[in-house]
This record gives structure tokens, sequence and C-alpha cells, in this order.
């Protein structure tokens, strides 16, 4: 059996047991490289090549700089700011959260853009009732769309503007990649506006997040408590938390009171309580009391750690709902705009530039570097990396090449249309399983080739491949975004295609009708 033949063995059995769902996807990524490598069409260190391949690393250390986003308040603000502005309609709240995905993604590329805005759109689905599952994926593909804004949106625009150099036609313009990007998002913005309740899952994610932002007047009420630390119950330094008493607490038996200290602990006793009546008075505690204390965070989250108490909400989730813009905030807000700056003007490549403002985040005490590798969400990180070698396999098998040989002979003097239709079929169905950067690669010199034979202007046929290696719509590994969305939107791997497949449709009228129609053939 040829290499060709065992790479699309080995990528239908994947296809088929990513859909079957019975095994995590990252084990299944990591088999088929291993198989790969088993079958002899890779080389060992090929087959391991993703686990040191810098999109791992830019996603990872993107993770870590998401995570600051989230832990200090920047996203929790975010989201308010936005439903301020727009309200908490459904049109109106999905449709600012896809614009400003593209926007974002079209100067910093798809993956950062999703990476930092998955949970700004958690806090926001949660503030105005709406299923995660409901506006994640239109996230990602709102970024999928922006990627075609600017020259900036993605590497494989950049290809794309050279190869149109070297073809003699002149380079693309920063902006001349809208004539296919602003149509793309607006009609993918369209769509899920329309289509997107009934194409899209109603599904809760593995782990809910709740909305915690009127917790301190909850408390309040509840234990009819006074202003706190500072003059407030919540602040940038100090708060409160709710604690159950455990059975085998040693608290039990203990006589505590307002004012007084918790055992081993730096929190102080704001109320306490016993099913519906509040104490004002030292009480002897037993099991199943509630008590609300105020200390620092620090020493909130460590008492939830303790083993006498248990908090009723993470002191860690209240703080970054409740206190919008707290400790470390500004650092984080300047890491995050320089490593905006030097992406946009390329004065570093991204996943170096990544990994320093991962690295700055720990070195500033934003978080702990304990905090910083919990927050990596291994399971895509794997993902990613048991996917790159499948996309290499494509290439040096040859497989990539025979189906794109198949083009020349199926469409052969057909005319331009039909070329830029098969042009845009075989890069959208090669990006679902490699790169978009890749895909573009192998493209390229097979449109080229194809628009001279056919006399079909060189310009719309590489816009065409452009369009078509960023309709990754279909799978949750098509691109490091799409994966990134999975667990917070409580998705499957069936759930991309339904909504994805509409989409590709008008992805495939731009690419063949409009770009052409404005570029001319």
């Amino acid at each position: 059996m040829s290499d060709s033949s065992i790479t699309f063995l080995v990528l239908g059995v994947m296809v088929a047991l990513f859909v079957w769902n019975r095994f995590p996807s990252a084990v299944v990524a990591v088999a088929g490289a291993l198989a790969l490598w088993g079958a002899g069409v890779l080389e060992l260190g090929q087959a391991l090549e993703g686990f040191s391949s810098t999109t791992v690393l830019f996603v990872g250390a993107l993770f870590i700089v998401s995570e600051a986003l989230d832990a200090t308040g920047i996203t929790a603000w975010l989201g308010q700011v936005l439903i301020d502005r727009v309200g908490t309609g459904r049109t109106r709240v999905v449709t600012a959260v896809m614009l400003l995905a593209a926007v974002a993604t079209a100067f910093v590329t798809a993956n950062a853009a999703v990476a930092a805005l998955v949970p700004v759109v958690v806090i926001i689905a949660t503030r105005v009732g709406q299923l995660a599952s409901q506006m994640m994926m239109p996230l990602a593909f709102a970024a999928h769309a922006g990627s075609l804004l600017t020259l900036t949106g993605r590497p494989a625009n950049v290809i794309l503007s050279e190869a149109a150099a070297e073809a003699g036609v002149g380079r693309f313009g920063f902006f001349e990649f809208a004539i296919a990007g602003v149509p793309l998002l607006i009609g993918t913005i369209a769509i899920v506006l329309v289509a997107g309740p009934r194409l899209l899952p109603h599904r809760d994610p593995t782990i809910a997040t709740p909305d915690l932002s009127a917790l301190e007047d909850t408390l309040r009420r509840h234990y009819r408590v006074a202003d706190g630390m500072d003059g407030e119950l919540f602040g940038r330094k100090y708060g409160a938390a709710e604690f159950v008493v455990t059975p085998r607490s040693t608290l039990v038996g203990r006589t505590l009171g307002p004012s007084d200290a918790v055992p081993d602990t730096e929190l102080e006793v704001l109320a306490i309580a016993r099913g519906s009546r509040r104490f004002d008075r030292s009480v002897v505690l037993d099991a199943g009391d509630t008590l609300l204390v105020r200390g620092s965070w620090q020493a909130l989250s460590v008492g939830a750690a303790g083993g006498g108490i248990r908090a009723i909400d993470s002191p860690d989730l209240v703080r970054r709902q409740a206190v919008p813009l707290g400790l470390g905030a500004a650092e984080t807000a300047v890491v995050l705009a320089a490593l905006v700056v030097v992406l946009v003007f390329g004065l570093m490549p991204p996943a170096p530039a990544a990994m320093v403002a991962a690295c700055l985040i720990v070195v500033l005490r934003v978080l702990t570097i304990d905090q910083a590798f919990a927050a990596v969400n291994w399971s895509a990180v794997v993902l990613v990396a048991g996917m790159l070698p499948l996309s290499t396999a494509m290439r040096t098998s040859g497989a990539a090449d025979l189906i794109a040989a198949r083009l020349v002979d199926v469409v052969g003097d057909a005319g331009p249309g039909p070329l830029l239709l098969a042009l845009f079929v075989v890069t959208a169905l090669l990006g679902q399983v490699m790169s978009n950067t890749a895909t573009t690669l192998i493209l390229i010199p097979i449109g080229l080739a194809a628009a001279g034979q056919l006399d079909v202007a060189v310009e719309p046929v590489l816009m065409c491949i452009g369009v078509g290696s960023a309709a990754a719509l279909l799978t949750p590994v098509a691109t490091p975004s799409n994966m990134m969305i999975m667990d917070p939107g409580g998705y499957r791997f069936g759930d991309y295609w339904k909504l994805g497949s509409v989409v590709l449709v008008w992805y495939a009228l731009v690419a063949v009708v409009f770009v052409p129609f404005v570029l001319g053939t």
C-alpha cells in the first residue's frame, strides 16, 4: 500500500473515531500520529514534531495570557461594558461579540483573539441568560472571517500576497483581503442570527459558570451585614465568602461570633447562620453552620483549601466576577497591549512573543507558576500537537498532490467559474485536516498553473485559495481556535458541521461569485 493510501486510511479512521466520540480527541490524534510512524509514512521525528511546534507553543502561551485576563477581572469588565453598550438582547449581543472577534483577529490572528475572548463570552453568556453553546461557535467563525480583513490576519495572507508579487501582478494591499473578508463577516453574522438557534446545540458546558456579579448585594440581604473593609464587602485587596462547617471540622463545638478570627486562618467572622436563623452574637458551632467571613483574597483562597470549612462559591471565581479590574489588571493590560503591538508589526514571531508575555504574567506575580500551568488546556494542546503530523503526512506522502492533480483533470478547459469552484472545494476540504498555511502552500502552485492554462486572472485565483483555506468550519480539529471553544461551549465533534456547512456555502459564493466580480477574471 502506498504512503498516500495509508494516509487516507489513517485519516478516515481518525475522523470516524472523532465522530464516534467514544475516546478523548487528544488520544485519537496522538494515536493517528503514531500509526503514521508505525506504518512508515513518517519518521519518528516527524510523528512527534507537533510537540515542539511553534503553533503548539503559541496556543499554550495564549491560554496563560487568557487566564490572566480572566483572573484579574478584565474579562468581567469587558463583558459588563459590552452588555451596558448593547443590552442583553440575543441579536445585539451576538453581533457585538462577532464583530469584536473579527476586528481583533484582523490584527492578532484568530488563535490569539479567540483565546482572549473565550472567558469574556462565558461571562456575557451567563449574564444575558444565553447558553455558551449558542455563542462560542459564532465567536470562532467570526474569527475565521476576520482573518481575511487585513494582511496581518494570518500568515497565509502574507504567503498569498508574496505569490501575487511573484506572479507579476503586485502584492495585495494591507486591506485588500477585505474584498472577501467583509462580505464573509456580514454573511456569517446573518447566518448565525437567523439559523444559529436551530443549528447550534442547546447544551450546557461540562462546567457551568455561575453569575456572581450580584453576590455582594445577596450576601448583604441574607446576612444583614454592614459594609466590610474599606467601605465595601468586595474590594481589590479584600473580599468576603461563605463557608460551610464540615461534619468532621475542628470548628464543631468551638464558640465563635462576629469579629472573631477563624482559628488557624487570617479570616474574620462577619456573620453566622444556621438554616434561616442569623446570629449576631457568639454561638457554639455545629456541622452545617455557614460563616460569612472576610479577609484578603489570598487568605480566602487558602481558607477554601482548608480541611474544616468548605466555600459555597469559590473565592477566586467571586473575585474574578465581582471585582472588575482587580489586582494585576494594569500589568496584564500592559502585557497584552505589548503582545498586540509585537504581533501587528511583526517585531517577533508569534510563538516567542506569546511565551514572553506568559513569562511576564508570572514574573509580575499576576499568576503563580502553578496557576499558569493549570490555566493551559492540555487536552487542546495535545490535540493540536497530534494533528500536525497528519498535515505533514498529507503533504509528504503525496496525498494532497494527488487530490490537487485530480482538480486539473476534472476542470479541463471549462473556464474560470468551474476552476474557482474546484479550487475552493479542494482547498476547503484539505483545510479541515491541515493548517491553512500548509493548505495555502500546496494549492498556490496548482492554482497558478491552472490559471495560466485557462488564461484566468491570478488575483481571483489566489483570493479564492485564501477564502477556501479560511473555511475551516466543519470540525473542531480544523484549527486551534475551533478546539479552544470546544470545552467552554460543551461541543461534541459532530456539532460543528451543522452550522459550519451552511457558512461554508456562503464562503463558496463569496470566493466563486463575489470576488471575481470585484477583481475580474
